[in-house]
């Protein structure tokens, strides 16, 4: 049957030529594991364009309905959740898969002649993509989203007399806020998504003109030449599955939390970038004062600028790594220097003791209203009502502690305990802290 559709829409459409064209390219050296990390970037950035449509479906960009819409997805949504999971992971995972495939690039010498403009091409897909993580960054504006975009417009001015000009447009006016949010949005699934598609339209097209680079040994690429289907294809459907997988128990065992709602008034919030830009976030600790600029805006224009020279620098025409030492320690220099400044963040970031900002409001709660005035609390307080020290592990039900807040009498008959005017806010960060406590016993 599908013999049939496929020779009826053939007959019609012409598609063996096309067929042919992608399928029975020859790859020098033959089929190789190495070569896969290109389509997995290609197979997860279709996964986050599907998922994203999901999630804009229900999301609305603004700041009053921005972080309920996305609450709303993680909990009431059918499957909202994974999701959300799955397009949070593959955030993660296509900056790795695009920067394991540059690597790749890079260390086959495959950016040399005549593959020049293939790399550049690729440069300007890995800013499109770090483009996306900043982007979608602000989009469930709670208070992590909020600052750490902040602090990223933060540095766009420190760029010397275009400085004040990026701010502005990347704000959409004199403060971030719901300027800044519609406009990040229409950035993310409307301007950036036009952009790349033509870049991996361009990408693909440029491959298939100039050819697969293979083996760097030139003896190896002449040994062996097979076409890309089947042992490439089927390696490179292999590597997809595997890493959907990945992203399917990511997705379902590792919940991403939304934290408060964004408070601009709250200067107190630290926030902490997504991982990919945690070695740049931490590099800026170690340039205060005049020397901001330089970790902010200069090194990584440098960088940049480097990467788009790449092959006009490195004019050897050997791929052989013998041939290519200058080249390969820089390489080298620049990966460790990244892994080591990542790693120098994380050990920041989990050495810091953290108090979910709830429990905090929580505590200041019991404060103002004066609960120790009749209940003991570990020891200090009243004994006139029972001993709360324990009481989420009396009372782990997060719903009676809620009810109990509401009203009292409704689920401990005979208790004089009075209502209390509390917001549905407050309800909650009074139920986090009780949370809180059962977590730590």
């Amino acid at each position: 049957m599908a013999s049939k559709i496929y020779n009826w829409l053939d007959s019609r459409l012409r598609l063996k030529p096309i067929e042919k064209t992608l399928l029975d390219e020859p790859i020098p050296g033959g089929a190789s594991w190495n070569y896969v990390f290109g389509s997995a970037t290609l197979f997860i950035f279709v996964l986050q364009a599907v998922t994203g449509i999901f999630l804009a479906i229900y999301y609305v960009p603004s700041p009053d309905h921005a972080y309920d819409t996305v609450q709303y997805i993680q909990t009431e949504v059918w499957f909202g959740w994974f999701v959300r999971g799955l397009h949070h992971w593959g955030a993660s995972a296509v900056m790795l898969a695009i920067g394991l495939h540059m690597l790749q690039v890079f260390f086959d010498g495959a950016y040399k002649p005549p593959r020049e403009m293939m790399w550049i091409i690729g440069v300007v897909l890995f800013l499109i993509m770090m483009g996306f993580g900043f982007t979608g960054y602000l989009l469930p504006w709670d208070q992590n989203a909020y600052w750490a975009t902040q602090v990223g417009i933060n540095m766009a001015g420190t760029v010397p007399v275009i400085g004040d000009f990026l701010v502005r447009v990347l704000r959409g006016g004199d403060m971030l806020g719901a300027l800044t949010l519609s406009r990040f949005f229409a950035i993310h699934i409307l301007i950036l998504p036009a952009i790349i598609l033509f870049g991996i339209m361009l990408h693909l097209f440029t491959l298939r003109r100039v050819g697969p680079a293979g083996p760097w040994d030139k003896k190896e690429a002449q040994k062996v030449s097979e076409t890309f289907y089947p042992r490439q294809v089927y390696m490179d459907a292999v590597v997809m599955l595997g890493v959907f997988l990945m992203l399917v128990v990511l997705a379902s065992t590792i919940e991403f939390p939304l934290a408060d709602k964004a408070d601009p008034s709250d200067h107190s919030f630290v926030p902490v970038p997504e991982w990919y830009f945690l070695f740049h976030y931490q590099l800026l600790k170690y340039a205060p004062g005049a020397l901001v600029p330089l970790a902010s805006w200069l090194l990584p224009t440098l960088f940049i600028g480097f990467l788009f020279l790449l092959p006009f620098i490195d004019r050897n025409p050997e791929r052989k790594l013998a041939d290519r030492r200058l080249s390969l320690v820089g390489g080298i220099v620049f990966l460790v220097s990244v892994f080591v400044l990542l790693g120098f963040s994380l050990r920041d970031l989990y050495a810091t003791p953290k108090t979910d900002p709830a429990v905090i409001r929580g505590q200041n709660l019991v404060a103002s209203y004066g609960c120790k005035t009749c209940h003991r609390i570990h020891g200090e307080g009243g004994a006139l009502a029972p001993d709360l020290s324990y009481v989420a592990d009396r009372r782990p039900e997060r719903e009676w502690h809620i009810q109990h807040f509401l009203d009292p009498l409704s689920v401990s008959p005979g208790s004089f305990m009075p209502k209390f005017p509390l917001t549905d806010k407050e309800v909650n960060d009074r139920s986090e802290e009780h949370t809180s406590e059962l977590q730590s016993h």
